[in-house]
């Protein structure tokens, strides 16, 4: 047992909730962790593996702090996070020196501060920014029709990067998505989160900021408030830490806050809030990029072109009713399915001529009106009604097309089955309309009175549960287990340890008439309260009352 455990478990005893949590957090604690006191808390916490996932946790200023002082022996201030590294005094702990003594010398913290961005690399970093925050909007509407489905690891599959754009850069979006909180992983998949829906709504001004502010806050502290940090090596006693730098490094980059590149990193005019909490300004930014617009060219061929980078409010709504090619950013195409797609979702004939005849520059061609009006007519021919028994219910006036859907082996997953001059399943309804409609099939989801509504087909990942309090049951038992009786608790434990590993002890006992005599016993046996062993001295076998040990240490052989 650890000479060093007992004055640890008095300090954890002392501390606060929040500080036990960020501790135990940062120690990579299992909630579930079998301890039952303080006691065991601080041993578990002096063993090699967990010492060594708190040096990972500090950063290189600390690290060089924590080394001077291991090796002078001298106190080091480092708050919390000197909890379990740290006597009360200040001093390393020696399981703590051990370990810290036996590492390579750390580098010197450079201290210079990023150089400013050129005119030529700003440019080109606002470039890359605009085409970045394009291809995560793409990557979430794409995740808003569906779900993105992941391997194991977190990576998007290969059918996923096949029909997507930006293949070479689609992991990284990915990570953008998840680290700003517009996405989240659900079961192997990739959903939008609430948040993610306003982002798809807002100005590319707007879009940057909000993507700049959440990878600024999801920065680790050591880089986040030191403009001058050298990113691998923030963390310098951490292994893993290099490769996850550089991938938050590349993020920086992809998004314009960082310009340049191999190897140098100087910082553009509006990203010098990335180490500061300020709030970042787009303004410079902007003037660098094409501004957006509002209208649109249609042309008789049913297709539409836009004459600038589009309002993303316009392009969602636009990109509903007709087919998009990502790498014409500015095309747009309307078919029959495309419109029908925009009828499911709710939209209206009325409605779609009425938005697209006040965005267009050159009216609404007739072919287009035609195209409109003949999908709309069909729309509804196949009605999806829910029922509260579970069951979703497809009806028709055409029979031909209930029988055409009853065989259809692309809709064989929803498992229709004929009942009358019906189909009913047991799948959801809004599913179910969305099959149908990708099928081809004029389909309509109406409520229970036989009104038409819209089917959303955006899965949102429901806002995650803070973890703020995973560690509250294990504290509180923690707290529960230590009382008045903490002296006696580790008395007990102290000679459990000797009786186990048969130690000589030096033990201080309380004689009845007041005095203190010291004995050496080999320890044998603990129980009922007494503990058993040999007297080196006078050679015989001697039963102590444990109440009656002041205090107890081993004996160095």
């Amino acid at each position: 047992m650890s000479t060093h455990a007992r004055p640890l478990a008095d300090r954890l005893a002392a501390a606060s909730d929040a500080q036990l949590e960020r501790m135990l957090r940062e120690r990579g604690v299992r909630p579930d962790a079998g301890w039952t006191d303080f006691f065991d808390a601080a041993e578990a916490l002096l063993e090699p593996a967990s010492i060594e996932r708190a040096l990972a946790a500090l950063t290189l200023v600390e690290a060089r702090a924590v080394r001077a002082a291991a090796i002078a022996e001298a106190p080091v201030e480092l708050g919390d996070a000197g909890m379990g590294l740290l006597d009360q005094d200040g001093r390393v702990l020696p399981p703590v020196r051990a370990l810290v003594e036996a590492r390579d010398e750390l580098p010197d913290a450079d201290g210079a501060e990023p150089a400013r961005a050129s005119a030529d690399d700003s440019a080109r970093a606002a470039e890359r920014a605009f085409a970045t925050v394009g291809g995560l909007a793409e990557l979430l509407l794409a995740a808003r029709s569906a779900p993105l489905s992941l391997v194991a690891t977190g990576a998007l599959s290969a059918t996923e990067k096949r029909r997507l754009p930006h293949g070479g850069e689609l992991d990284e979006l990915r990570d953008l998505a998840e680290l700003t909180g517009l996405a989240r992983r659900v079961d192997r998949e990739l959903r939008l989160t609430a948040d993610a829906e306003d982002w798809l709504d807002a100005s590319f001004p707007d879009r940057w900021t909000m993507v700049a502010t959440g990878l600024r806050d999801a920065l680790p502290h050591g880089v986040a408030q030191d403009a001058a940090a050298d990113w691998p090596l923030a963390y310098p006693w951490d292994p893993h830490w290099p490769g996850r730098a550089e991938r938050l490094r590349t993020l920086a980059w992809r998004i314009g806050v960082l310009a340049g590149g191999d190897g140098v990193w100087p910082v553009p005019e509006w990203g010098l809030p990335l180490h500061t909490a300020e709030r970042f300004d787009s303004a410079a930014l902007q003037a660098l990029l094409p501004s957006e617009v509002d209208r649109i060219f249609l042309q008789n061929d049913l297709s539409a072109i836009a004459p600038g980078p589009l309002h993303p409010l316009l392009d969602n709504r636009l990109r509903a009713m007709t087919e998009h090619d990502a790498a014409q950013a500015s095309s747009y195409r309307f078919t029959a399915e495309s419109v029908a797609r925009a009828l499911v979702e709710g939209d209206t004939a009325e409605g779609i001529l009425s938005f697209l005849s006040d965005i267009s520059l050159t009216g609404v061609p007739q072919p287009l009106e035609y195209l409109v009006g003949q999908t709309a007519a069909r729309h509804g021919l196949v009605r999806v009604r829910p029922n509260s028994d579970g069951i979703t219910t497809v009806t028709s006036g055409d029979p031909h097309l209930l029988d055409a859907m009853e065989i259809d082996r692309n809709l064989r997953p929803l498992g229709l089955i004929r009942e009358g001059d019906r189909l009913i399943t047991r799948v959801g309804a809004e599913a179910v309309a969305w099959a149908l409609a990708d099928a081809r099939y004029p389909a309509t989801l109406i409520d229970a009175s036989g009104r038409s509504v819209a089917a959303g087909r955006a899965r949102i990942a429901v806002d995650a549960p803070a973890d703020d309090g995973r560690y509250a049951a294990l504290i509180a038992r923690l707290r529960a287990s230590h009382g008045p009786d903490a002296d006696a608790a580790w008395l007990d434990r102290e000679l459990e340890a000797a009786v186990r590993a048969k130690a000589v002890l030096l033990v201080e006992v309380a004689m009845p008439d007041g005095s203190l005599r010291e004995l050496a016993l080999e320890a044998a046996g603990l129980g009922g309260g007494r503990l058993r062993g040999r007297d080196r001295a006078a050679d015989v076998e001697r039963t102590l009352p444990v109440r009656s040990i002041v205090s107890v240490r081993v004996v160095q052989d």
